[in-house]
């Protein structure tokens, strides 16, 4: 690495004694990131509930998505970094209801988007819990609004955890009255982000809800931390997270709209020596460099040896700016774009190998037939089709066998398609073809 020269003008803004500054190539920055994501870890031959932990620390969140056409977004992950672990640890740590006294080690909140995360975590929220109540305070304080709050809080009291179709059952009023069908989701939706109430697991997919009380330990409810350290907390785990990272990029990573605190916490984080200015070859912006910090205790591993399908919402890839940044991925997620018109299918994940991203894969677990459609296959500018074939085929068996699949069909749609075809075919369990193209992307059990 060559050295450089930057201020803490590059950082604040204002004039400030020189220091030194690392040029990390493209590369190596991509190498600590991942491996600040643990990908630079070999995988643990029988994945369990410790390495689930050690992955949580990693992340800090695991983002929450419903879309469940191979397998749950939250899933996907652990998987990535781990390997075939049993879904059923995760259930147990995230989604099994915790009885009443009892906490569980995770809970939900909005820290990224809805996300898993420490209940230990809770105190560093009430900054976010204040704004929604300042925002939408004035609503649910009008008479007929406040006595649906006092009616809900009720029925969790006596309750305990429910699902919002338990307690609507029972609501006051019924349809056309003064209660309006909807209103008990809205307001246990309102109840949570202000903290009043806490996920206490979910049945399937449908969330639990509860006092806080019951779910969050006694010791931790009224502790809330003021913003500054809050958001200072934050901002020092976004980094540490992402390795090597933009403002923009360690802003994003707990959705942190106060650039300004942003900035002077990373300038505080720089005068402990806990966050090192570099400069990142090609991370650049209208033709100049962008600011960019390397968390001191990264690590940055001579290479990346894994091959991992990733979720759209894995930290390495769900801010769209890093991750064209990062890795020259310019994705989209095209649900909502018509069958006919999208370019990679309904649902495409990025497929790491070594520190590139080298394709996307739209994946489908046809579960009726016990097969992985590869609905679509696609190279990515930094692909190697000779090098990469092999290890994405590889990894595509995996993640059958990972949900319970035992067949893999190809379809013939995407320019990787017929390598990654070629590459399961020559193995013993004989790769199947099937027809699927743009008009062909309908979601099977989304």
């Amino acid at each position: 690495m060559s050295a450089a020269v930057a201020t803490l003008a590059d950082v604040t803004g204002s004039a400030a004694v020189p220091s030194p500054v690392d040029t990390l190539s493209a590369a190596e920055a991509r190498r600590i990131a991942l491996a600040a994501q643990g990908f630079s870890r070999r995988r643990p031959a029988s994945p369990g509930v410790r390495h689930l932990h050690t992955a949580m620390e990693r992340m800090g969140v695991l983002q929450i998505d419903s879309v469940n056409v191979f397998a749950r977004s939250h899933y996907l992950p652990l998987f990535s970094r781990l390997g075939a672990y049993d879904p059923a640890v995760l259930e147990r740590a995230f989604l099994a209801r915790p009885g009443i006294g009892r906490t569980g080690r995770y809970t939900e909140y909005l820290a990224h988007e809805a996300t898993f995360l420490p209940v230990e975590d809770w105190p560093l929220w009430g900054f976010r819990r204040d704004a929604f109540r300042a925002k939408r305070g004035a609503f649910w304080g009008q008479s007929s609004s406040a006595r649906t709050l006092d009616w809900v809080r009720a029925e969790l009291r006596d309750r305990g955890p429910s699902r919002p179709a338990e307690i609507r059952g029972d609501a006051p009023g019924g349809r056309g009255g003064w209660w309006e069908w909807d209103e008990v989701k809205h307001a246990l939706e309102y109840l949570w982000r202000i903290g009043d109430v806490a996920i206490a697991g979910r049945d399937g997919f449908e969330r639990r809800y509860a006092l806080a009380e019951d779910v969050v330990p006694a010791e931790l409810l009224g502790r809330d931390a003021d913003r500054a350290t809050a958001v200072g907390e934050l901002v020092r785990r976004a980094a540490r997270s992402s390795g090597v990272a933009t403002a923009a990029d360690i802003a994003d990573y707990y959705r942190i709209k106060d650039r300004a605190l942003v900035l002077a916490s990373i300038a505080d984080l720089v005068e402990q020596g806990e966050l090192v200015p570099v400069r990142v070859r090609g991370w650049e912006r209208d033709g100049r460099p962008v600011r960019a910090w390397r968390h001191a205790e990264a690590s940055l591993p001579r290479r990346i040896d894994t091959t991992a399908v990733l979720t759209p919402f894995d930290p390495v890839v769900w801010f769209r700016d890093r991750a064209l940044r990062t890795f020259g991925l310019d994705y989209r997620i095209e649900i909502y774009t018509p069958a006919a018109k999208r370019r990679y299918g309904y649902y495409s994940l990025p497929v790491l190998v070594g520190d590139r991203i080298a394709a996307r894969v739209d994946l489908k677990a046809d579960r009726a037939t016990g097969t992985l459609r590869v609905q679509s296959a696609w190279w990515e500018p930094s692909a190697r089709p000779a090098e990469d074939a092999e290890p994405i085929a590889a990894e595509l068996r995996a993640a059958a066998r990972w949900q319970g699949l035992e067949h893999v069909s190809v379809s013939g749609w995407g320019d990787a398609s017929s390598a990654l075809a070629g590459a399961l075919d020559a193995h013993p369990e004989r790769v199947q073809r099937h027809d699927a193209g743009r008009a062909d992307q309908v979601p099977l059990g989304a």
